[in-house]
């Protein structure tokens, strides 16, 4: 199943920093956290192929899009064709194999939320857990200061010009998920219904 933290695909999406085989320029020093909220907070809508790998090394692959604040869509690939929604402060995970109504948990609870804010701002005090550099990219581990055991998300950039690459979530139990992201279409226009759980849930129910 997919997840945005408690669940086979999302909270199954992560990889090590090994599996993203780019072509990047060398950057000798780490992104400064200011540019990477800046550049976070400039993510309007996001569009995206994606691979997602599990704590449990299955994988799977999709269409991601964002929408900030807040929204979230990921689509899952045949054979899952399962489906994540996030909006209006929960997510919903929809199983499709399964006729239930679909598991519904606060976006807060979840690392990625962090991102999804309508202000990002990694320098604030004690969120960023980790900040380094390795292999031309930027690493920056981050977690709720508030609830730090909610789990926490790998966030790893390219620089010239910056660009997030991917991501991973370590839970509350403690299993990471990476999702390792495909080109960036940023700038899109989405509608609203397309993070909507409730008419989501009307719609399969017709």
């Amino acid at each position: 199943m997919p997840y945005i933290y408690p669940m086979k695909p999302l909270r199954t999406l992560l990889a090590p920093l090994a599996l993203i085989l780019l072509a990047v320029p060398a950057w000798a020093d780490k992104i400064p956290l200011k540019d990477l909220s800046a550049y976070l907070n400039s993510l309007t809508s996001v569009e995206t192929p994606f691979t997602q790998v599990n704590a449990d090394g299955s994988i799977a692959t999709g269409k991601l899009i964002i929408k900030r604040p807040g929204r979230v869509r990921f689509e899952y690939a045949p054979p899952d064709k399962s489906l994540v929604l996030a909006s209006s402060g929960n997510v919903a995970i929809f199983d499709a194999k399964s006729n239930q109504a679909p598991e519904q948990y606060p976006l807060k609870r979840t690392p990625l939320n962090l991102i999804l804010a309508a202000n990002v701002n990694l320098g604030s005090a004690k969120t960023v857990v980790a900040h380094t550099e390795d292999k031309n990219a930027t690493q920056v581990v981050a977690q709720d200061p508030q609830h730090p055991e909610y789990g926490q998300i790998a966030l790893v950039f390219t620089a010239n010009p910056i660009t997030l690459r991917q991501w991973v979530i370590t839970d509350d139990l403690g299993q990471q998920t990476t999702v390792i992201l495909g080109d960036l279409k940023t700038g899109g226009n989405y509608s609203a219904s397309l993070f909507n759980i409730t008419d989501e849930i009307e719609r399969r129910h017709r």
